[in-house]
């Protein structure tokens, strides 16, 4: 499923709307990837989400604690996260660029699902905070 940025996803943020749309233009490119068993450029796209969703995840931490937004629960969805992105792109490793059909279903699902309520449950509840500052806020 092709995921699409639209306002409604907006917290509020420049950073963090921008990192978001860069998160969602990388998934879909993961997903196209898997759809087209691309074992040759899977692993580099599966390195570069992880690589952006890490920078996205340290500025939307730093970004919280500077607007005192307690960022607890959010920091150990983060944690998960990053496990699940590792543990697929281990998986992926071993299977010598490629998973099972069922493994490769989960995935895609996975990163469907987590990109939407990563953003809709859990950075919307800094929206508030952050509508309080410019949009273009970044911690000094």
């Amino acid at each position: 499923m092709e995921l699409e940025w639209s306002e409604q996803l907006s917290v509020g943020n420049e950073t963090i709307d921008s990192e978001h749309r860069n998160v969602l233009k990388v998934i879909n490119e993961v997903e196209s990837a898997i759809r087209a068993k691309d074992s040759s450029n899977l692993p580099r796209l599966l390195e570069q989400l992880e690589d952006c969703v890490g920078v996205h995840f340290a500025d939307e931490e730093q970004i919280a604690q500077a607007i005192g937004f307690d960022f607890t629960h959010n920091k150990l969805e983060h944690q998960y996260v990053q496990n699940e992105l590792r543990h697929m792109r281990e998986e992926l490793v071993a299977g010598n660029g490629s998973w099972s059909e069922s493994a490769a279903l989960h995935y895609s699902y996975f990163l469907s699902e987590w990109m939407i309520e990563h953003i809709l449950q859990e950075d919307m509840l800094m929206k508030p905070a952050l509508q309080t500052y410019p949009y273009d806020f970044k911690p000094g």
